[in-house]
């Protein structure tokens, strides 16, 4: 990792680096409407000022990475709402631009806090079909076809001033592979990635972890890889996994442990609620996890919770 790299600092500062939760279910609870194929896509061409207080609210509650709400914005989703590529590409934009004005005003309020990151959402191909195959990965493009369909997004987050791309919800080699390629066209840029798994040493779409994190530590434009919207319960196994395979920075944002219903895109109670990200903290710090974070069900207190176990073991 390059000693310029944006996470740097903040890791020299801190034991790990305190990514934001999640953005839909916080649209969800103020009143937003995401049950659709675009998902929190939809309200960046609605209810955009909604979206930037989400991030600032993460920012308040100790959160030092905001991620942009452009999982599921892509040139052919706003196209089946009706938007030409001019309004899509501005709609990628604007995505990163409310993280930055959230940071700003958080900056304001705080001015002694280290500067948050932005990073741009990059969710993959599955996430665009809106059937919950971004858990499995069973989707099939060629690489010229992932690459096209990624380069809009990627181009427009760059260039409205993302800090880092999150490569995330990833389930399939072969788009991470394209990915790969696409972000070398950007020599400026880096990313992490992270992963859907079909279990703890497998991806969703069966390929060993072993022979995903060997190509990716290749690519010196991957700064941190790792785990998203898993359950809290398999987490721990995949980041000791993940741990013998690379000396990279491991990134971990799991979901609440509720179940998703693709059909109804709802979300299910399933297995002990009870459990909070940050009991499993100390585990996921053992297995070298250093940017962490929630995913989908989980909220500002849960980032909290973890900002001020990072800040005790700042002090101790």
């Amino acid at each position: 990792m390059s000693l310029t790299h944006p996470l740097n600092s903040l890791l020299e500062q801190s034991p790990f680096i305190v990514l934001d939760g999640a953005l839909a279910t916080e649209l969800e609870t103020r009143g937003c409407q995401i049950t659709d194929s675009l998902w929190s896509a939809n309200v960046l061409i609605n209810q955009p000022d909604i979206i930037r207080q989400v991030h600032l609210d993460y920012f308040r509650a100790g959160a030092q990475c905001a991620i942009t709400a452009s999982y599921q914005a892509s040139l052919p989703g706003f196209a089946q709402r009706g938007l030409d590529r001019e309004d899509a590409e501005a709609l990628i934009a604007r995505s990163v631009t409310l993280a930055v004005e959230a940071r700003s005003q958080f900056l304001a309020e705080s001015p002694a806090s280290p500067r948050p990151l932005v990073a741009g959402s990059v969710g993959p191909y599955g996430a665009y079909l809106a059937d919950g195959s971004e858990y499995r990965g069973d989707y099939s493009l060629s690489h010229e076809a992932f690459i096209d369909f990624h380069r809009p997004r990627v181009t427009q987050l760059l260039t409205a001033g993302a800090d880092i791309l999150a490569c995330e919800t990833q389930p399939s080699f072969a788009e991470i592979q394209a990915l790969c390629e696409l972000i070398q066209a950007y020599p400026e840029a880096s990313a992490w990635f992270s992963f859907t798994l079909k279990d703890a040493h497998h991806l969703s779409d069966g390929t060993p972890l072993a022979t995903v994190v060997s190509y990716l530590t290749t690519q010196p434009q991957v700064v941190a890889l790792g785990i998203n919207c898993i359950a809290l319960t398999e987490t721990t196994a995949a980041l000791n996994h993940l741990h013998t395979l690379t000396a990279l920075p491991l990134v971990v944002y799991p979901n609440s442990g509720e179940t998703y219903n693709a059909q109804s895109k709802t979300w299910h109670h399933g297995g002990d609620h009870c459990q909070q990200l940050s009991d499993y903290l100390p585990d996921w710090l053992a297995a070298g996890a250093k940017l962490i974070g929630g995913c989908c069900r989980t909220s500002p207190k849960d980032i909290q919770a973890l900002a001020a176990q990072q800040h005790a073991l700042s002090n101790e």
